[in-house]
This record gives structure tokens, sequence and C-alpha cells, in this order.
């Protein structure tokens, strides 16, 4: 009996124990759960996004002795502002707009000059930024015209402004700095190249001064420029002058560029006009390639070189399911026109109001492949 009561006495205490230290531990805190690390394996589904950012771009802003000259205010001052006024709502209607400054704008310091060794005022970059240009391209045939200081001045002014310019830079660690600009949520990169400079040798151990088309240096920048940016374009400054055609040479280089897997591509050089169309790449995607904007501002006359344009399309980003897709969507077109009076007066005017019947004509040409393939 004595056994049983102390054998009962001892569960009863046991119990009573066990009670106690369930009490005394802490439960699972259910009220702030732990964190997860980012190396944990989590099964959270990614959000959805969409959204749409818009790209204009013009032609080459080649600045002549009679342009700059007609912009002269002072015995050192300059005003470009009045030459764009009647276009300044479209230049700066899209979300982004990109302009290829084919002279550079060295300043008056070094002396300004027009062709075939052009510098030009600093104020044109600033008329331009005005009238609603993001971002400057500044590989071309001319861009060592005047030497590595005028490439040191015109980034300078550019940063100074604020305005992103692309494809010559100061140093290498300029060059290597990506051109990215994030509107609305979607990421546009740009990379620049030229053809060439006019013959001018690139200074020994300064590649950086301008970006030269270069296949193995392209396809590094591109794969680069990918993994930082959603929409991938290139500026090229290619072909051939006042043909109104792209050569066998720009449809190769806009082939290779799609294979690249490169969203856009904008074309400067010919100064006149050349069509759009879709490229195919190797994978599939298609390139729009707009292979040249014409001249946008300058002094040059006659066979279509006073004529230029504004050129927009819609770019769209969608995330779903993990997965990302880039459109290229809603291409147009809006071509202007370089009036002048006699050397002075010089504006920059849409076509339409000026000449509607060429007007028709320059729409014609720049949409004849878009209204094939439809």
């Amino acid at each position: 009996m004595m056994k049983k009561w102390i054998l009962s006495a001892a569960v009863l205490l046991a119990a009573i124990g066990a009670a106690f230290f369930l009490l005394a531990e802490p439960q699972e805190n259910t009220e702030y759960p732990v964190k997860a690390h980012s190396g944990m394996n989590m099964s959270q589904q990614p959000k959805s996004f969409k959204s749409a950012v818009t790209l204009s771009a013009i032609g080459d802003i080649l600045i002549h002795g009679r342009v700059y000259n007609d912009a002269k205010t002072g015995s050192s001052t300059y005003d470009f502002k009045p030459m764009i006024k009647d276009v300044k709502p479209l230049i700066g209607k899209s979300d982004i707009t990109f302009a290829n400054q084919e002279t550079m704008i060295g300043g008056t310091e070094i002396g300004l000059s027009t062709y075939p060794s052009f510098n030009s005022p600093f104020e044109v970059v600033d008329a331009f930024q005005d009238a609603g240009v993001d971002i400057a391209g500044i590989a071309n045939n001319h861009t060592l015209d005047r030497g590595e200081k005028a490439i040191l001045n015109a980034t300078d002014r550019y940063d100074e402004i604020g305005m992103p310019y692309v494809g010559g830079y100061r140093n290498s660690q300029d060059a290597d700095e990506p051109r990215v600009i994030n509107k609305n949520g979607v990421k546009l990169g740009f990379l620049a190249y030229t053809y060439g400079t006019n013959g001018i040798p690139v200074p020994e151990g300064k590649p950086h001064l301008v970006n030269l088309i270069d296949k193995p240096k392209m396809i590094k920048d591109i794969e680069e420029m990918k993994k930082l940016s959603d929409a991938v374009i290139v500026s090229m400054h290619w072909g051939v002058e006042y043909i109104r055609l792209p050569n066998e040479e720009q449809q190769e280089l806009a082939k290779f560029l799609a294979d690249q897997g490169v969203d856009l591509v904008i074309g400067h050089h010919p100064h006149v006009l050349q069509p759009m169309e879709w490229v195919e790449g190797q994978n599939g995607k298609k390139t729009f390639v707009v292979y040249s904007l014409g001249n946008f501002l300058s002094g040059q006359v006659g066979e279509y070189k006073e004529i230029g344009g504004i050129f927009s399309v819609k770019i769209t980003k969608e995330l779903s399911k993990g997965t990302k897709k880039i459109e290229v969507t809603e291409p147009g077109f809006v071509p202007t026109i370089v009036v002048n009076q006699n050397n002075r007066a010089y504006r920059v005017k849409e076509l339409k109001n000026v000449d509607q019947a060429q007007n028709n004509a320059i729409q014609e040409h720049m949409f004849q492949n878009l209204n094939e393939e439809n």
C-alpha cells in the first residue's frame, strides 16, 4: 500500500513538474515570424508589372558657320532657341528624347569653326535641352575635328547642365559608366558608334574619346547593357552621305545588331532621310531600325538635305510569372524642314505647314518598308 502511494505521488509530482516546465518554456512566436534570408528557398510568386515609355529621336544637329552666325546675340553669346521654337512642343512630347549632336560643342574658348572641321557654341545644347532633349549622341565622323580639347569642353558642358551624352567620353572611367535612363519603371540603355572620324586618328591610348564600329567591342558592350537595362538602344553613324536608301553595309550591321538582341537602332550620317523597318535577329526577335533621320538643324540645302524629322516609338515592359517581355510598338514620324531667308532667320518647321505634298511623299518614303509588311 505504501509503495503504491509513493508511486502515485511520484507520478503526480512528475506531471506537475512537466506542466510547470511547459508553461515556463517560451512558445513559438507566431506574432513576429522570422524573416527569410536571401539565400533561403521561398516559394513566393513575383509580382506582375506593366509600364511603358515613349521615346523620340531627332537627326543631325550640324551647325555650320552661317547657322551660328545667325544665332549670335553678342560678341561671344548665342541663342538657338528661336530656331527650334516652332517644333519645341514636338521635341519634348515623348518621355525621353535622343538627339545626334553632329558637331562638337567645344565653345568659343577654342574658337568656333565650320565645315570641314566643326566646333560649335555651348548654347546649341542649351537650346535643345530647353526644347526637351534628354540625351545626346556624340559618336560621329566629326567627333575629333577639333581634338581632345573640344571633347573635354563638350563633356564638361553636358555635365554642367545635367544632360547625359553617349559615344564619346573624357576618360576610360567615364566610358565605363553605363548610360541608362529609368522612366516609368522602364530602363533604357543607350550606346553609340561611328564608322570613322574623317581620317583623323584616335589618339594613342585614348579609345574612350570616340566609339568606333568594332563588332567584338559592340558585342561586349551590348551584353553588359542588357544586364543593366530593359531595352537597348544603339545609335549608329553609318552609310553614305546624301543617299536616300541604306546600303548593304548598313543592312548587314542592322542584322548584326538584331542578332545581338538590340531593341532599337537609330541611324545617322547620310544627312538625308532613310526608311524604317523591322529586322529579324537569329533568335527570332525583331529589332526596329530607322536607317537615317537626316538633318534636323543645319546649313545644308537641296536634294532633301534640309529635311529631317522627329521619330517616335512606344516601349512597353511587362513582368508576369517571373518572365520579362519588351515590346517596341507605334512607330511614328513627323517630317521637319529647315528654312531660312538669305542665310538669316533659320527656323525648323513641320514640313506639312510648308509643303503638304512633300510632307506626304516623305511619310511614304519613311514607312515604305513597314507598309510592305502590312
